[in-house]
């Protein structure tokens, strides 16, 4: 499968659209959407967990691989889903949460039971001889890596949630396991996976203390025995050539990003990785509330074109997804430019080199909500930050703005269907309360938007031009103040793309080739397209594709 010119969207079961009015999205409310899907032409689609979760993590914690949690459906409800966008050749990706399980999945509970064979499955630890727990990792989500095992008086290990105990890939039988629920699911005619936080699957079997200054998460993180597993996982489980696969990618360095997505590897298609949307992290600290840093912004993107461009890697390129807040919020103009910035972003992101991704919502212009209060969150992370601010003197004022700027809820809100009380996505208080959705809406945006019809076109673009999907990347005046530039190449075409960033006009020199009667503006942002030249004017978030 040609995966380099397609477009994937990803969707939020829960939050897409509540077809039983029970407040909650389900299946069958996104088989009634499939017409809006079908309107925006993206290739396929990434559906987060819906198999059976008590929801700790929000459906992370899966305590069955291999069915659909009622609050969402049926497998009959998910068989129809397949068939109906196989109709308008939409493919299925699945959420494959591997690296952990819920502690109410039957292999946790047989081990907690005293059953020898399953307590294999997990890292079960004794606690240090002066009692201290077994190591001084640290949970992603804040606190201890450890929990009490039941009343045995050891520990196992959970990097996330207390309700999320981590699986041991060191015992072949977890793999085998594993290897299964993908083989039942592309027997499903599923043609798409996501593995969730897949390198982290190998952790050293000692799980020594993390030294002094160093994080814990550089103790597990991108081992080499990850890629072991990762090719194993092909050999069993991936041979289709129909399929695409991305790897969630935390922390991973360029170097194993290539690695674990260069086709002569046999591991993964493509990668996720984040380090683009910590710039605006105060001193690595996510729950801090400070100004993108435009420089590293660019920097850390040009750096992953780059290494994956001369190592045949291949990323997956996003601003959005359920774990971030709105991309708008974070490196645009919420308010006065908000279509704007919006495009800019999108055409920033779509024509670099990798496959794009839209999260829902993201095609209609969706920002952070506005809550008042931490009562109006849900996700533990949020909950959790917010208590560790306030012991740390933060004011709850304080405290909440730094929660309003970086929660996951800001994203995983209810998708927004019209203006109406609860944004049509249901005609009951929906699990997480939307906000402006009377300014902002997939009504109002099909009938008087140009985010939309934006998105529209990119996707076009992609499958067009060649240049777009399969050309090389270069940088172009990397040090700009405003404008993050770069070229594509593709044979003997070229490709210069100019975003600015900011609200204000800049100004750029451009080389005279892409001047003259042959250059051809392949998008623009604002209706009425400039002069060529070689001293460029961006008008404010305006972007600007210039094919030679």
């Amino acid at each position: 499968m040609n995966f380099k010119n397609k477009v994937i969207y990803q969707i939020y079961p829960k939050s897409f659209y509540d077809s039983n009015n029970d407040g909650i999205g389900d299946l069958q409310g996104i088989i009634k959407k499939i017409p809006y899907i079908d309107k925006l032409n993206i290739d396929m689609i990434w559906f987060n967990p819906f198999f059976v979760s008590p929801q700790y993590d929000n459906g992370y914690d899966i305590a069955n691989f291999y069915e659909i949690d009622p609050v969402f459906g049926t497998m009959s409800d998910f068989e129809e889903l397949v068939r109906k966008l196989k109709e308008i050749h939409v493919g299925v990706m699945l959420d494959m949460v591997l690296n952990h399980i819920s502690t109410e999945h039957e292999w946790f509970q047989k081990a907690l039971a005293g059953d020898e064979h399953y307590q294999k499955y997990f890292y079960i630890r004794d606690p240090k001889p002066n009692g201290d727990l077994p190591n001084n990792w640290t949970s992603k989500f804040g606190g201890p890596a450890w929990a009490k095992f039941g009343d045995t008086g050891k520990y196992f290990l959970h990097l996330y949630d207390e309700h999320q105990a981590d699986l041991d890939w060191h015992n072949p039988e977890v793999r085998q396991e594993l290897f299964k629920v993908i083989n039942f699911w592309h027997a499903k005619g599923v043609k798409g996976f996501r593995f969730d936080v897949i390198n982290v699957t190998g952790k050293d079997v000692e799980l020594t203390d993390a030294p002094e200054g160093v994080e814990s998460k550089f103790m597990y993180t991108d081992t080499p025995i990850v890629q072991s597993y990762l090719k194993e996982m092909h050999q069993a489980a991936l041979q289709d050539p129909e399929v695409i696969t991305v790897g969630e990618f935390s922390s991973a360095s360029v170097e194993n990003g290539v690695k674990y997505t260069r086709p002569e590897e046999h591991e993964l298609t493509m990668a996720f990785t984040f380090h683009h949307l910590k710039v605006d992290y105060d001193h690595g600290q996510k729950w801090t509330k400070v100004p993108f840093d435009f420089a590293a912004l660019k920097k850390t993107i040009n750096t992953w074109q780059v290494g994956m461009d001369e190592g045949d890697g291949w990323n997956a390129l996003f601003w959005n997804n359920h774990d971030q807040p709105w991309a708008l919020n974070r490196f645009g103009d919420s308010g006065k430019y908000r279509a704007k910035s919006a495009e800019m972003l999108a055409t920033t992101m779509h024509l670099l080199r990798g496959t794009p991704y839209i999260y829902q919502g993201e095609e209609i212009g969706m920002v952070d909500p506005d809550y008042q209060n931490i009562d109006e969150y849900v996700d533990v992370e949020a909950l959790n930050a917010y208590q560790r601010l306030l012991k740390e003197n933060k004011s709850p004022q304080d405290a909440l703005e730094i929660v309003k700027s970086k929660a996951r809820d800001n994203s995983r809100v209810p998708m927004h269907w019209d203006g109406s009380k609860y944004a049509g996505f249901s005609e009951v208080q929906p699990w997480l309360k939307p906000t402006k959705q009377t300014e902002i809406n997939v009504a109002n945006e099909l009938e008087h938007g140009e985010i939309f019809a934006y998105y529209q076109k990119l996707i076009q673009l992609r499958r067009e031009f060649s240049i777009i999907s399969e050309g090389d990347y270069q940088s172009f005046e990397l040090n700009h103040p405003s404008v993050f530039a770069y070229i594509r190449t593709y044979q003997d075409q070229s490709l210069l793309v100019l975003n600015n960033f900011y609200g204000n006009d800049a100004t750029i020199s451009i080389p005279s080739k892409y001047t003259t009667e042959t250059a051809k503006i392949l998008i623009n942002n604002y209706e009425t397209n400039p002069e060529l030249t070689t001293t460029l004017k961006l008008k404010p978030y305006q972007s600007i594709a210039i094919l030679i």
